[in-house]
């Protein structure tokens, strides 16, 4: 009995078709395509993994009869079997959600706790009053631990998930509607919970407003509470775009370089249009780039021609508004960006 005829029948056995297969063996379709019509043979690392997914031994893969197994009495269930997250992408999503979302919680505090001690410097009559150096030292700290907190967590889930899309470019779509709709519940209960968490903020120092404590008290809260508030609104976005598959499946082509697109294992029809979506994302960056270094240039010539002059009034003129370019630059790279996107001929 040949390789091909014992790999035929255990993909058939298995309800696998050869995109699946592909996917477990990180190679192509073109290349599972390749061993069942003998034109090319898998290496060894290939071959024991494929043991390892039909679990048998080389040899009898190799030169046994495998075809006396039988084929799955269910095909739709046993084909359901393979449809799942092969290779850990929600357990990924879910830690990369749940960090991102903390981060940005452990910065707003970091805010909330430095306006609290700032207005304690403020507060002579207050009993834990604090001088401005002390308070001003202590709240910089705050803020830092903030940043340094929504680093120490963003930057490892970005590299994880770019060198997971690195090494695996393509996925088959393993969610089902129920998977979906949970998601999509867990989505509007968050989002409800976090925009009740920032109106009961407002709230709350509306309510302490002309008092004593609408600044050491109020505006601390406040704050406390929008980060816990925006929190539950970014992770519960970020737990439903990672059921988009879709998605994640065109994000490759931000992320990947043209020679690591044309080497993935991924369909042919996908790679094109990956091919295509990266090149459309290289001319966005370049006339983005364009655009913001001109941008650039103006806001720099605001500043410095009428300072040169001997106008240092920064209150009018062109020194106060000398900034305005950055965010104008800004919202043209965002055009530029849908409308290249939207209007491409490849799409």
């Amino acid at each position: 009995m040949s390789f091909r005829d014992n790999l035929l029948h255990l993909r058939g056995a298995n309800n696998m078709t050869q995109e699946q297969l592909a996917m477990l063996l990180g190679v192509s379709r073109q290349s599972v395509a390749k061993w069942e019509a003998e034109r090319s043979y898998p290496e060894m690392d290939k071959l024991l993994k494929m043991c390892e997914v039909f679990n048998c031994t080389l040899d009898d893969l190799v030169q046994g009869d495998l075809t006396d197994r039988p084929y799955a009495s269910n095909s739709g269930s046993a084909a359901s079997g393979w449809n799942k997250d092969l290779f850990g992408y929600d357990e990924l999503m879910t830690t990369y959600a749940s960090r991102l979302s903390n981060g940005v919680m452990a910065i707003l505090f970091g805010v909330a706790c430095m306006v609290f001690l700032f207005a304690l410097s403020e507060t002579t009559y207050h009993p834990a009053y604090l001088s401005e150096n002390i308070a001003a030292a202590l709240g910089l700290l705050c803020l830092f631990v903030g940043i340094a907190v929504l680093l120490s967590l963003l930057i490892p889930a970005v590299m994880s998930r770019s060198a997971f899309i690195k090494a695996h470019p393509y996925l088959e779509n393993f969610y089902t509607k129920a998977d979906i709709d949970q998601a999509r519940k867990t989505f509007v209960v968050e989002l409800i919970g976090g925009i009740l968490c920032i109106f009961v903020g407002i709230c709350f120092i509306i309510a302490l407003s002309d008092t004593g404590l609408e600044e050491i008290i109020g505006l601390p809260v406040m704050l406390a509470l929008i980060g816990i508030g925006v929190r539950f609104i970014v992770h519960g976005s970020l737990t439903l775009s990672r059921t988009n598959i879709d998605l994640y499946n065109e994000t490759a082509a931000e992320i990947l370089e043209a020679h690591e697109i044309s080497n993935a294992a991924i369909p042919a029809d996908q790679k094109t249009q990956l091919l295509s979506q990266s090149r459309t994302n290289k001319k966005i960056s370049a006339i983005c780039g364009t655009i913001m270094i001109i941008a650039t240039v103006i806001a720099l010539c605001m500043l410095l021609i009428p300072t040169m002059n001997g106008d240092v009034d920064y209150t009018k003129g062109s020194l106060a508004l000398f900034w305005l370019p950055w965010p104008i630059g800004g919202l043209l790279c965002g055009i530029v960006s849908i409308l290249m996107k939207g209007f491409s001929n490849e799409d």
